[in-house]
């Protein structure tokens, strides 16, 4: 293997690698003992010094003859300092004789050289191997400015690109990750984001730092913060973690999400026992997918609720027990009470056919447009868990108000769908004749043959969330059955 030079311009700041500060120690001309002519009398702190660096380091004078020789150097190359110093130049023991005249050349240049030189050599180790290193050399001049000897710091070169691939890593993972990353102090405060984590956050990626989490995440900063100091404490869990948070950021289109997040707990490696640093948090918004999970997941527990209802409305020879049974299996994970008011023949605003015609005296009074009369028919215990059962009848009318969801859902042939929403008071639900509790209403028309039979109610207490279309689609469903089944049994 050829040695491989390159020779960079003046760095202007910044040190070599472990190497010494600008306005390192002068080296006068050899012959006296290295630390007193260094540092005086000072040469316990000098021996301290070079002995304590983490980068190999290695001195020379004018004439070549070799003064300091750290313990680094000795570890990469195997020489130790007693074996080193006071020889004459690198050939033949520290340098291959093929390569000796690059390599003493490159060095002496930094005699004449202003700034430092970067270089690469192959050096010779003790045992006969060869070692690339990354050098960087720069002359020690004396009181009268003129050069004494140079210093040499290096490293292997393979220690060298591991550094820059981390430092490489670490800029990709903030550039172009696909997951965002926030690194977390050990106070729980952001202390570096990546692009795309501030953009999950919706803010910018300085406005971040130095901030609580419990003022980016309105819920679930407690599990967040949660796992944070448990990676503190006992390093990163084995799978990732997926956390559902809900951002203060108004900007957000759904603020709540579903983040699929790995920790990795970060520690010093310059102290001899580890001393974490903070957390790097990555995550990956999986929301679309975890709620098409859910959905599939609720499609299919629904259809098998309608499928398990109709064989077991099936073994019911009373046709208004299998419309109770229809409503039982419809409840269950779906809304905590369910009501079923038919319409009186005499008060309905029920819609029959098209044709006139073919209309019984019931459908047309109804098309006068009153009010209609829902009596109670079928309802789930309000206050014990339970089955359905039928109410006796005929029964009163229930005095729903005007406006009553029932009486719209009864009047446009539809669905109509109410909440108490946030503000919500003890009396929504006996304002509106419904079981105590209930803060989510779901009316759904009952039809058969053409005609409106009644209204189907389901309700929902706080513990649920309010009712969507996809559900109004289930509760038509379910209405259905229900409305056949009693028509069956004549009450349409």
């Amino acid at each position: 293997m050829t040695a491989s030079s390159a020779s960079s311009a003046e760095h202007r700041s910044g040190t070599a690698p472990g190497g010494p500060p600008e306005g390192a120690p002068q080296l006068p001309p050899s012959g006296t003992d290295p630390g007193k002519r260094l540092y005086g009398d000072d040469s316990g702190l000098l021996a301290a010094l070079l002995e304590g660096m983490d980068t190999a380091l290695i001195a020379l004078g004018a004439d070549g003859t070799v003064t300091h020789w750290n313990r680094e150097a000795e570890s990469i190359l195997g020489w130790t300092a007693a074996e080193a110093v006071g020889r004459r130049g690198l050939t033949g023991w520290a340098v291959r004789k093929e390569d000796a005249g690059e390599v003493e050349s490159g060095l002496l240049a930094a005699l004449r050289a202003p700034g430092r030189q970067v270089h690469e050599y192959a050096l010779l180790t003790k045992d006969g191997h060869r070692v690339l290193v990354r050098t960087q050399s720069s002359a020690v001049r004396g009181h009268d400015g003129r050069a004494v000897g140079i210093y040499c710091a290096f490293s292997e070169v393979r220690t060298q690109i591991d550094l820059e691939r981390s430092i490489a890593l670490s800029e990709a993972l903030f550039d172009d990750a696909s997951w965002g990353v926030v690194l977390v102090d050990a106070d729980l405060r952001p202390a570096a984001v990546n692009a795309r984590a501030a953009r999950a956050l919706c803010t910018g990626r300085t406005a971040l730092l130095g901030r609580p989490l419990g003022e980016l995440l309105s819920q679930g900063v407690e599990e967040l913060e949660g796992a944070v100091q448990h990676v503190l404490a006992q390093g990163a869990p084995p799978d990732p973690a997926e956390l559902w948070v809900t951002l203060r950021s108004a900007e957000a289109e759904r603020p709540r999400r579903c983040w699929r997040s790995g920790f990795v707990r970060l520690a010093s490696p310059l102290s001899e026992e580890p001393s974490p640093l903070g957390v790097a948090w990555l995550f990956q918004d999986i929301t679309d997918t975890k709620q098409a999970e859910r959905d599939g997941a609720l499609l299919r527990f629904r259809s098998q609720q309608l499928h398990r209802a109709g064989r077991a409305a099936a073994e019911c020879p009373d046709p208004v027990e299998a419309a109770a049974v229809h409503l039982d299996y419809a409840l269950a994970g779906f809304a905590d009470h369910g009501l079923v008011d038919l319409a009186q023949p005499d008060g309905a605003a029920a819609d029959g056919p098209l044709d006139a015609a073919d209309a019984g005296p019931e459908e047309s009074a109804g098309r006068t447009g009153g009010p209609p009369r829902l009596v109670r028919a079928l309802a789930s215990p309000a206050g014990s868990p339970g089955p359905c059962l039928a109410l006796p009848g005929p029964g009163l009318p229930v005095a729903y108000p005007q406006g009553h969801p029932a009486a719209q859902a009864h009047e446009r042939r539809g669905s109509v769908r109410t909440s108490a929403g946030h503000d919500a008071d003890d009396g929504w639900a006996a304002d509106r004749k419904w079981p105590e509790g209930s803060v989510h209403g779901l009316c759904v028309v009952l039809r058969s043959r053409g005609r409106t039979l009644g209204v189907a109610t389901f309700l929902r207490t706080p513990a649920r969330r309010p009712f969507d279309r996809a559900d109004a689609s289930y509760a038509e469903e379910v209405a259905a059955r229900i409305a056949a089944a009693l028509d069956l049994a004549g009450a349409g």
